[in-house]
């Protein structure tokens, strides 16, 4: 019997097998909730594939996320659009909405009018370096994905250079502590996706030292006993304890995560402005392919759900300061995880989108097989809306595929000189009404339905 499964979850399979397993393992499938009941669900649209740093291919990503319940799954991959083309099709074949995007660090050391910011030297939503923010970039019409991987390629060739230098510093670690080294392009490159237009990223690099470890003392207690002789580390309670069982499932994300927060620091080699372009470059490519530029709120944190996130304060002392130059840069969106914020934090954030005219974007960044998939925080009543706005979304980008000018933000839109909101209510009707298994079949009646006004508000 073929594992269908197996191969849609195999990174080094093509994309085209991966989604020819979805349709056989769809077909036995037992029957599924109606329509109407799946556009009520919960939606994510900020999930992590291979193409960046996960467990799960988009195909994969995209059946997971059926599985949990969802309405509706977006991939979103740092430095690279390498998994949209994929989680479209994946998530038209469950019967699912579906949008892409990526996600980039950008510099605020330079504002909107091109002199020095003012948060050149604060700490925004990056944990690691003052001056950069995390961004997305949603909604990305497929015809503009060739021009998105032009634009990400000297950003993803910038990383890896980065990233190169930095295993060799924890090389000279490792070599300290008898643990070997690792060799960058059998440890890190060739388990990425880089040669397939994915991202490299920092975990990758923790991974294969979190595979050193592993690989010389194996699992259990004794890796705890190892982290605080040769590192220095001494894992929470909660994960220490994860770390002790040998039979835990998610061991490896565990230990990544512990390295992420307690070793990164000591070989950690800031970006510079050649892999951190400005945020208004962004913002304004963003515009010219008629995708969303969103900021990513973090907001302060407790205690991280992932274990990678130390406690720290982030952009909440700030926030009015930082949302008024989210403006002037050119932001159309911001996108926050309702599950790591407080109801007060995300009541802000709510307000301020509001006041400033931002469309929300919901999402939680999974790249850990520890992650649920679930958001049950949309499904409350004050933040129900984040369901419209991600059917907002898809409709912009499914419209924006097939004709530039119904991009949400285009002004070429015929309903440009509507408000934010009704434009909002108008588009999630549209992306409700989308065929799932055949959602561009759907949109020349939709287009011409938004233009013949029939759309009520």
């Amino acid at each position: 019997m073929i594992d269908y499964r197996g191969v849609i979850n195999d990174p080094r399979s093509d994309p085209r097998e991966r989604l020819n397993a979805l349709k056989e393992l769809e077909k036995q499938c037992p029957e599924k909730p109606s329509s109407p009941e799946i556009k009520s669900g919960e939606v994510n649209n900020h999930i992590h594939t291979i193409y960046s740093f996960s467990p799960y291919t988009p195909s994969m990503a995209a059946l997971k996320s059926r599985e949990a319940g969802l309405a509706a799954a977006g991939s979103v991959d740092h430095d690279s659009i390498g998994a949209a083309e994929e989680m479209i099709a994946a998530c038209g074949i469950l019967g699912i909405g579906g949008c892409t995007g990526f996600e980039v660090r950008v510099s605020f050391k330079t504002g909107a009018d091109g002199k020095p910011g003012p948060f050149a030297d604060r700490k925004l939503n990056n944990p690691d370096s003052a001056g950069v923010a995390y961004m997305t970039v949603q909604g990305v019409p497929a015809p503009a994905i060739p021009k998105v991987r032009g634009f990400l390629d000297p950003i993803r060739k910038e990383r890896l250079l980065r990233t190169r230098k930095m295993t060799e510093s924890a090389n000279g670690i490792l070599h300290e502590a008898g643990l070997g080294e690792i060799d960058f392009q059998r440890d890190v490159i060739d388990k990425s996706m880089y040669n397939q237009g994915g991202g490299l990223t920092e975990r990758h690099l923790l991974t294969a030292l979190a595979e050193k470890l592993i690989e010389k003392y194996g699992k259990g207690p004794v890796i705890n006993e190892k982290l605080a002789l040769h590192f220095g580390i001494n894992p929470p309670e909660k994960l220490g304890k994860a770390l002790s069982d040998p039979a835990n499932p998610h061991y490896l994300y565990d230990l990544l995560g512990i390295l992420k927060s307690g070793f990164l620091s000591r070989i950690f080699i800031q970006p510079d402005d050649n892999e951190c372009i400005c945020a208004k470059a962004v913002t304004a490519f963003a515009d010219s392919i008629r995708a969303i530029p969103a900021y990513a709120y973090l907001g302060d944190i407790g205690e991280s759900p992932t274990g990678d996130k130390k406690a720290e304060k982030f952009e909440d002392d700030y926030i009015e300061e930082l949302f008024d130059e989210l403006s002037r840069l050119g932001y159309r969106a911001v996108t926050y995880m309702p599950p790591r914020n407080t109801p007060e934090q995300r009541r802000r954030v709510q307000r301020l989108c509001a006041e400033r005219g931002f469309m929300e974007i919901s999402g939680v960044d999974i790249n850990s097989s520890r992650q649920s998939f679930n958001c049950p925080e949309v499904l409350q009543d004050e933040f129900r809306h984040l369901l419209n706005t991600t059917w907002a979304l898809i409709a912009h980008e499914r419209l924006g595929s097939a004709d530039p000018a119904f991009g949400l933000f285009s002004p070429d839109n015929p309903l440009r000189g509507l408000s934010l909101q009704k434009r909002l209510a108008m588009y999630a009707s549209a992306g409700k009404e989308l065929d799932p298994k055949n959602p561009g079949g759907s949109v020349p009646g939709i287009i011409k339905k938004l233009q013949e006004g029939r759309y009520q508000i």
